[in-house]
């Protein structure tokens, strides 16, 4: 009976050794990871921000809108609306204008690539006959 109690007393000393062991190392990287966040802090405080930031964003972002925001925010959502959609068009008639003036056009373009692609398949013949032909030489 006293090896039974000496055992279970052994394993109990073993098992709180090991929890205390992996307090103290826990406990360890949890400050070991405190001071690289205090010193990337330190040696790099517009990237802490930015990334603070990007949190503040992220969590505004999750949030519902309001009433009030929604009533308040309406013209300018509106005009950066109508501002974009007007960049867009802008942009679109300007792009087709200059390809258009360098004579690039959608059937010329499929024209194009259809030839492109005819051309590449003729290069795959010819070297598809050349290997064959080269492996039929050296028989």
């Amino acid at each position: 009976m006293t090896d039974k109690t000496s055992t279970e007393h052994s394993f109990a000393d073993t098992a709180r050794l090991r929890a205390i062991e992996a307090y103290d190392s826990a406990r360890g990287q949890v400050s070991g990871a405190g001071r690289k966040a205090a010193g990337t802090l330190n040696e790099a405080p517009l990237l802490a921000l930015a990334g603070v930031a990007a949190a503040g964003a992220l969590f505004a972002a999750l949030l519902p809108r309001t009433k009030t925001e929604t009533e308040v925010l309406r013209p300018t959502v509106r005009r950066v609306r109508k501002t974009a959609k007007a960049a867009l068009d802008a942009a679109r008639e300007t792009g087709s204008g200059r390809l258009n003036e360098l004579g690039v056009t959608r059937d010329k373009g499929e024209e194009t690539i259809r030839s492109l692609f005819e051309s590449v398949t003729d290069a795959a013949k010819a070297s598809g006959q050349a290997a064959l032909d080269a492996a039929k030489k050296q028989r």
